[in-house]
């Protein structure tokens, strides 16, 4: 008998820096009872891979209107609703592993993602679920300081703050104060610290629940900042946010709806030894 231990396969992607593991689940069959302690040694830095969340793409139940399904977690081991750059490279990793075409639908806890996938580019376009509790122009204090806060889900809650410029602002410091602010208790919110920079663009930071720490880039919050802005008139319906790693994303919104584009890239693909990460094996 072979003393040779089991290995997992995995791939890592990113989406304008903002990266993730993957885990193809039709051949782990990893429980959802299980997901959450992979996600923390996983994602965990230096000690484990190393990502902002875990994805599990998995095979859509029988009669499912998608192609298939994902299950996803933040790196502290909570699941999430949603994810915008994440739903980008799931778009095409999918087809890559053969899940789906280039244009599918894939089922989140949020609901149904339309996505358009183009693997040798490196590049997708998903249309995120419709954006709903809209709540603009609200007082908040942060550290002392009033804020405008507006907020809206775009699939995972976000708080939106407008600012002359954020280069200068102590992101870890005022983005938990409105993360943890009691206005959005007990679950919370992602918070997004945005300038205008013209009608056409938007310069976005993102401190983001879950991961506790700002992001190269949140694709939920650049979708959720361009349709505040939009709504409260200071941008047009097409805009390119950029984000924190440098890189811009593509917002359109649509009769309602907000498509978000931009690269989906995968950096490599390995096997991970599960006993190394204190993890067991289904």
């Amino acid at each position: 008998m072979s003393g040779k231990k089991a290995t997992v396969p995995f791939h890592k992607l990113h989406g304008c820096g903002n990266d993730f593991v993957f885990i193809d689940n039709r051949h782990l069959k990893l429980s959802v009872e299980a997901m959450p302690d992979w996600a923390r040694s996983i994602c965990r830095r230096a000690f484990g891979v190393g990502a902002d969340g875990l994805v599990f793409l998995d095979t859509a139940p029988q009669g499912h209107e998608a192609d298939y399904i994902w299950h996803f977690y933040n790196a502290d081991g909570s699941r999430a609703e949603m994810c915008g750059n994440a739903s980008r490279c799931a778009a095409v990793l999918a087809v890559d592993l053969g899940f789906a075409g280039p244009r599918h639908a894939f089922g989140t806890d949020a609901g149904i993602v339309h996505a358009v996938a183009d693997v040798e580019a490196g590049y997708a376009k998903v249309e995120l679920t419709r954006p709903r509790d809209l709540a603009a122009g609200t007082t908040l204090e942060l550290e002392g300081t009033p804020f405008t806060v507006h907020f809206v889900n775009t699939g995972v809650p976000h708080a939106v703050v407008f600012s002359d410029s954020v280069d200068g602002l102590d992101l870890r410091r005022l983005g938990a104060a409105l993360r943890y602010h009691p206005h959005f208790s007990p679950a919370g919110t992602n918070a997004n610290f945005a300038s205008i920079i013209d009608r056409r663009t938007i310069h976005l930071r993102t401190y983001e629940r879950g991961v506790e720490d700002e992001t190269y880039a949140c694709g939920t919050g650049a979708a959720a900042t361009a349709f505040i802005a939009h709504t409260l008139g200071l941008t047009d319906a097409s805009v390119g946010v950029r984000t924190s790693g440098g890189e811009v994303l593509g917002i359109d919104i649509e009769d309602g709806s907000i498509f978000l584009s931009g690269k989906a890239v995968r950096v490599f693909s390995g096997e991970m030894h599960p006993e190394g990460l204190g993890l067991t094996l289904p």
